[in-house]
């Protein structure tokens, strides 16, 4: 019999909505494996414990997250628990209220078992913060588990949580899963809402989610979706579930690929291109088409790119009583 953490999350919640396991024993399983990956700044055993026990009985209609183990990113506030956004300066900072990313999820009755790594403020590629150690991919501790949601990201591949929470502006989520072999869902603008962190002036960032499968990433990013008053921007709304979409027969693809980098003039490793290859005979394979395409952006766009992120960073830098705008 597999372990409940070797569950995806989907199979997680169907348990425990068949009563073969309560959202407790799930947080308590999942609080017991040791986070050897850096993936926690903050964990909250037991809030997360109190949470999970008052989640029974089952409400009419709950979705098929509830009553599974999840994790916050520290660049999210969250009332009532210490909120660092990756940097020393806010060590010990304690939000006094929650943002729509947070309060989603514990709508969802999905269980927070803490915050998850991040780099300072969210701008590296790497997690690496001066608050917590850095995090590394569990398929090889030696090396990164990317940023800024690398936290996030290795403690989905490790089954610290079967799924959790990101966000992205420029990689943010794309990266750690990649590093980390998972399914990194970056979701259109205005498809999660921001409440209430305005501060993004560039439209690049949004909340998305880290999974080991599609199935997984498609319910999560259904409890992230969602309407805030003051939202810059709406995404229309979906014509059904996204879980839902997840078994809908595919339906035939066009597919443009690149191979040129586009922010270093350096050579793709030949393991890489081998990687690239594989991957584009099996679209092929399963009756996709595959098309080449010059880079689809131009390389003045980096340093355009990389001014707007440090107008962030800055923007970031703000006393601790005023709405966070750190959602990269």
């Amino acid at each position: 019999m597999s372990e409940l953490h070797d569950l995806t999350a989907v199979e997680q919640g169907a348990a425990v909505r068949r009563g073969e396991v309560s959202p407790r024993e799930l947080a308590a399983h999942h609080l017991a494996r040791s986070d050897d990956v850096g993936a926690f700044v903050t964990r909250t055993p037991e809030l997360a414990l109190a949470r999970a026990e008052a989640l029974l009985p089952l409400p009419d209609g709950s979705g098929p997250l509830y009553g599974v183990p999840t994790a916050i990113k520290d660049l999210n506030l969250t009332a009532g628990v210490r909120t660092t956004f990756g940097s020393a300066a806010f060590a010990d900072y304690v939000p006094e209220v929650s943002d729509a990313v947070t309060l989603a999820i514990e709508a969802a009755g999905m269980v927070s078992l803490g915050k998850t790594n991040t780099p300072e403020f969210g701008s590296p590629c790497y997690t690496e913060p001066d608050v917590a150690p850095p995090a590394v991919t569990p398929w090889d501790r030696h090396r990164m588990a990317g940023g800024s949601s690398g936290g996030a990201a290795a403690a989905v591949a490790a089954g610290l949580v079967p799924v959790a929470q990101g966000s992205d502006g420029g990689g943010s989520i794309r990266i750690p899963a990649s590093c980390c072999g998972l399914v990194g869902l970056k979701p259109t603008r205005g498809r999660v809402s921001g409440f209430p962190m305005y501060g993004e002036v560039t439209g690049l960032a949004t909340a998305g989610t880290l999974a080991r499968t599609v199935r997984d990433a498609a319910a999560m990013l259904g409890v992230l979706a969602g309407r805030g008053v003051g939202d810059p921007a709406w995404a229309p709304p979906p014509a059904e579930p996204f879980l839902a979409s997840c078994e809908r027969p595919p339906e035939r693809l066009r597919i443009a690929r690149f191979l040129e980098p586009v922010i270093a003039d350096v050579e793709v490793d030949p393991e890489c291109v081998a990687a690239y290859e594989a991957a584009s005979s099996l679209l092929v394979a399963l009756g996709h088409d595959v098309e080449d395409i010059a880079v689809p952006m131009p390389r003045e766009a980096v340093p355009t790119f990389e001014t707007c992120w440090a107008v962030l960073t800055a923007l970031s830098v703000v006393p601790p009583s005023r709405s966070r705008c750190c959602v990269r």
